[in-house]
C-alpha cells in the first residue's frame, strides 16, 4: 500500500510544466495557513460532527503533501489554489463537505503520482469518482480530435452521474480566471474562449447568476482591456448620479411596503460591463443611449399564509398603485419557473423623468436559488420532501439522456451540448394541453424532435393553432403545435440550419452521417474510376487539388459529394491539367507582430506573412479591426478573425493550442478595397435614398457593389453593400448616416451577402 504522505518526484513533474518548485518561507507558510484558517471558518455551516471536520482535514494535509514545494505562474504557493476553489464551491456556490473535499484534491491526481485507486483507498468512491471526473484526460488523441473536446465530454458526462463535479470544476474556471493575468496572450485567448462559449453559459444554466456575471467580465476584461476599463470608468462616473434616481424611485415603495409591515431589502443591481458591452455592440449604440443600466430588487420575508405568489402579486399590486407598468414587460417566472429553477416576478414600470425601471420581486427562498442555483434548488427540494419533477429535473434529464448518447466527434458533442445551454424558454403545448419547454427561437422541427425521434424524421409540415404552417415556422410561447408527418419523409441537411435544440441536431446529424457513409463509399469508388479512365494515379496531391477545385475543405466532404451526385466529375481531366488552382487575390498585408525584429533571420524561418493568412469569411474582418490568429489544423494557414468573432471563441474552446501567439496586426495594406455591410433601418421620406447614395458617392467616393432597401408602414429597412479601405472608413461613413434625418440604425454586419 502506497504511504498516505510522499515527497518524491514531484519537482520533476512540474519542471516539465514550467512551473517553478522549491521549498516554501515563512511567508508562503503563513499565506496558506490564513487561507486554511479562512475556509475552516467557512466550513462551520456545513461541518456537523467530527467526522465531517476530520474528512476535509485529511484532504487538505493530503494536497498540502502532493503540492509541497510546487508554485503557480504567479509565484504563489499553488496549495493557495485547490483552497480558494474549496472556498468558492463552499461560499458561493453553497456545497458540503463531499464537495470541499473532492476541490481540495482537484489537481492532486492530475499534477503527482497520486491515482483515482489511491484516492478510492483513502477517502471512498465517491470522492475517488468526483475526483476522476474532475482530472484532465492525458494520452494520446487522434489527428482530428480536439484535446479539449474530449475533455470537456469526459467532465460533462459526469452530469450523468453527479452534478457537484460540474460544479466544482466551474469554482475552479472562476479562481483560475481570476489569476489569468498571469498567463501568456495566447493562453489568455484560449481560456477565455472556452470560457464564454460553455463555462459561463453552464453556471447561468445552473443558476449560479452572479458566477456567469463575474465569468464574463473577467472575459472582457483580458480580451478587450480597453472597452472594459473605458466602460468601468463610465458606470462608476455615474453612479452617484444613478443611486439618486434609484433612492427617489424606491421612496414611494419603501414607504407602502412599511405601511403593510412587509420585512424586505430593497436595492438597485446595475448591469455588469460585460452586459451593457454586448447590449452596446448588438445594437451598435455608444454607452450614453443604454437606459436600462439597473434593475430594483426586492427581496422579503415570507409570512406563513397566504401563499408565496399571492404575496409576490400583493407587492406587485403595491408597486403599479405607484407607477405604471409596461404591460408586454410583465414576466411571471413563479407559475412557470426558469429552467435553471429560478423563480421571479419581474415587472418594467413608467418611473421619474419618463424613465423605464425594472422591478424584480422575489421571496427569499427565491433570492437563495437565485444566488446559489443548483445546491440552492436541491436544498429546498430535499425540505419539502418534493418527488416531482420541475423544470430544472426536465432539463436535467434531457441533457443526460444527450450525453448517455454522444456523436463521434467530441467537437460535434461540445457543440450540440452547447446549444442545451439556451438561456430564454418558452412554453408551448402538444394537442392534448400538454406542456413543453423549448428554446426561444425554436421551430416546428424541433418540436417534432421534441416529441419523438420518427414524428421529427418523417415531419412535413404542422398545425400551429389549428393553422397549417410549414415545419420551419418559428414558435411562439403559447402556440399549440401538431405535426404533419408523412412515411415518405427523411431529415435532410438543411434541416441543421433550421432546428435549434440538441436532440433535434443529434438525431438529424445521426441520420445524415449513416446515408452520408453510403455517399462516401460510392464516391471513393466513382473519383477512383474517373481518375483510371484518365491514367493518373491516385495521390495525396492529386486528392488535394480535385478538393480544392470543387469547393470543398475535407474529403470526405468531396466524395460524399460525389457520391450524392452533388458533384459531377465529367470535367476532371481539365482541372487536373490546370497548373494551378484558383485562389482569391490577396489585398491585405498581415504580419505578426514581432515581424519588424527580425531583419537578420534567414527568410525561410522568417514568421510567414501574406501567403500564409486567409481572412476568416464567418467575420470578415477590415484593416484596423482588431484580430487574432488561428491555424487551421487541415491547412495549416493561419486564419485571421476579428476579435470579437463568436467563432474564434467556439475554435478557442476547442482547439486552445492553435491560437497564434504572436498578436497579429495589419501592416501598410495597399489602398484597396474591401467589400463590407451596413445594415440600416429608419423613417421612410421622399429622398432618402438619394441622400444615402449621396454620402457614399459624393462625400467618400466609395463603390457600391449593392444596394437593397424596402419600405412598409412608413419605415424602410435596407443593406449597403460597399467597397472600403479600413474599418475606420466604414466607421466614418456610417457616423456619416446617422446625421441623416429619419435614419435611426445603422450597424456593419458580419456576413456580407445580401438576400
Amino acid at each position: 500500500m502506497r504511504a498516505l504522505y510522499r515527497h518524491t518526484r514531484y519537482s520533476s513533474r512540474f519542471s516539465v510544466l514550467g512551473v517553478k518548485a522549491m521549498s516554501y518561507t515563512a511567508e508562503d507558510e503563513r499565506l496558506i495557513n490564513e487561507a486554511y484558517e479562512k475556509l475552516l471558518a467557512s466550513c462551520k455551516k456545513v461541518c456537523k460532527n467530527d467526522d465531517d471536520w476530520s474528512f476535509i482535514k485529511r484532504a487538505y494535509f493530503l494536497a498540502k503533501e502532493a503540492h509541497s514545494g510546487v508554485r503557480r505562474r504567479s509565484g504563489e504557493p499553488y496549495l493557495l489554489h485547490p483552497i480558494a476553489v474549496a472556498q468558492i464551491v463552499v461560499d458561493e456556490i453553497g456545497l458540503g463537505v463531499k464537495s470541499i473535499v473532492a476541490a481540495l484534491l482537484h489537481d492532486v491526481v492530475e499534477d503527482t503520482d497520486y491515482t483515482v485507486e489511491d484516492m478510492d483507498h483513502i477517502f471512498g468512491a465517491k470522492i475517488a469518482s468526483m475526483v476522476d471526473g474532475l482530472t484532465k484526460m492525458s494520452g494520446v488523441f487522434n489527428a482530428d480530435t480536439s484535446e479539449q473536446a474530449e475533455y470537456f465530454r469526459k467532465v460533462l458526462l459526469t452530469l450523468s452521474d453527479d452534478v457537484r463535479v460540474i460544479l466544482i470544476k466551474i469554482a475552479d474556471r472562476l479562481h483560475n480566471m481570476r489569476t489569468l493575468q498571469y498567463m501568456p496572450l495566447n493562453k489568455q485567448i484560449k481560456i477565455t474562449g472556452e470560457t464564454i462559449y460553455l463555462f459561463a453559459p453552464l453556471a447561468y444554466r445552473l443558476g449560479l447568476y452572479p458566477i456567469k456575471s463575474e465569468l464574463e467580465d473577467l472575459c472582457m476584461k483580458y480580451r478587450f482591456p480597453e472597452e472594459y476599463e473605458r466602460i468601468s470608468g463610465l458606470l462608476a462616473k455615474s453612479a452617484e448620479k444613478r443611486q439618486e434616481y434609484i433612492d427617489r424611485f424606491c421612496k414611494p415603495i419603501i414607504e407602502v411596503l412599511d405601511r403593510n409591515n412587509i420585512k424586505y431589502e430593497i436595492s438597485g443591481r446595475v448591469k455588469s460591463v460585460y452586459s451593457v458591452w454586448t447590449k452596446m455592440q448588438r445594437k451598435q449604440i455608444p454607452f450614453e443611449e443604454i437606459y436600462d443600466l439597473f434593475a430594483i430588487r426586492i427581496v422579503f420575508q415570507t409570512l406563513p399564509f397566504p401563499s408565496e405568489k399571492t404575496q409576490c402579486w400583493q407587492i406587485y399590486s403595491n408597486i403599479t398603485d405607484i407607477y405604471a407598468p409596461k404591460q408586454d414587460r410583465l414576466r411571471d417566472w413563479i407559475s412557470m419557473p426558469k429552467a435553471n429553477g429560478y423563480e421571479a416576478l419581474h415587472s418594467t414600470v413608467m418611473g421619474p423623468d419618463g424613465h423605464w425601471v425594472e422591478v424584480q420581486i422575489r421571496t427569499q427562498r427565491m433570492e437563495e436559488i437565485a444566488e446559489r442555483g443548483f445546491a440552492a434548488h436541491w436544498k429546498y427540494k430535499k425540505a419539502t420532501l418534493s418527488q416531482n419533477d420541475d423544470a430544472f429535473d426536465t432539463w436535467l434529464k434531457k441533457i443526460r439522456d444527450a450525453l448517455n448518447s454522444p456523436t463521434e466527434s467530441a467537437v460535434e458533442f461540445l457543440d450540440n451540448f452547447k446549444l442545451s445551454l439556451y438561456t430564454s424558454e418558452i412554453t408551448v403545448f402538444t394537442p392534448k394541453g400538454e406542456q413543453r419547454q423549448l428554446p426561444n427561437g425554436a421551430t416546428a422541427l424541433d418540436f417534432a424532435y421534441d416529441i419523438h425521434t420518427k414524428v421529427g424524421d418523417h415531419a412535413i409540415g404542422a398545425k400551429i393553432n389549428h393553422k397549417i404552417e410549414p415545419i420551419t415556422k418559428a414558435l411562439k410561447w403559447g402556440d399549440q403545435i401538431e405535426i404533419i408527418t408523412a412515411d415518405s419523409a427523411k431529415p435532410k441537411a438543411e434541416w441543421l440550419e433550421i432546428v435549434t435544440t440538441t436532440k433535434a441536431k443529434q438525431k438529424i446529424t445521426a441520420f445524415l452521417k449513416r446515408e452520408q457513409q453510403n455517399n462516401i463509399e460510392n464516391g471513393i469508388t466513382l473519383f477512383e474510376n474517373k481518375l483510371a479512365e484518365h491514367n493518373v494515379t491516385m495521390s495525396g496531391r492529386v486528392l488535394r487539388k480535385a478538393m480544392q477545385a470543387y469547393g470543398c475543405k475535407y474529403k470526405d466532404e468531396f466524395y460524399s459529394h460525389i457520391g450524392a451526385g452533388i458533384i459531377s466529375l465529367d470535367n476532371i481531366e481539365k482541372v487536373l491539367k490546370s497548373s494551378s488552382t484558383s485562389k482569391l487575390l490577396k489585398f491585405w498585408h498581415l504580419r505578426q507582430e514581432d515581424d519588424d525584429l527580425d531583419d537578420d533571420i534567414p527568410e525561410n524561418e522568417k514568421p510567414s506573412t501574406d501567403d500564409s493568412f486567409t481572412i476568416a469569411s464567418c467575420c470578415n474582418p477590415l484593416p484596423g479591426d482588431n484580430v487574432v490568429g488561428f491555424r487551421d489544423p487541415i491547412t495549416n494557414k493561419i486564419v485571421v478573425h476579428k476579435a470579437t468573432c463568436d467563432e474564434l471563441n467556439r475554435l478557442a474552446s476547442q482547439y486552445g493550442k492553435n491560437i497564434i501567439k504572436d498578436k497579429i496586426k495589419w501592416s501598410q495594406h495597399k489602398a484597396t478595397a474591401y467589400l463590407s455591410t451596413i445594415e440600416m433601418r429608419g423613417i421612410d421620406r421622399m429622398g432618402i435614398l438619394s441622400d444615402i447614395t449621396h454620402i457614399v458617392s459624393d462625400d467618400f467616393s466609395i463603390n457600391m457593389r449593392e444596394i437593397h432597401l424596402r419600405s412598409h408602414d412608413g419605415i424602410f429597412e435596407g443593406k449597403l453593400s460597399l467597397y472600403v479601405q479600413s474599418a475606420d472608413a466604414l466607421y466614418a461613413l456610417m457616423d456619416k448616416f446617422r446625421q441623416i434625418k429619419g435614419l435611426e440604425s445603422v450597424k456593419r454586419i458580419e456576413n456580407n451577402e445580401i438576400e
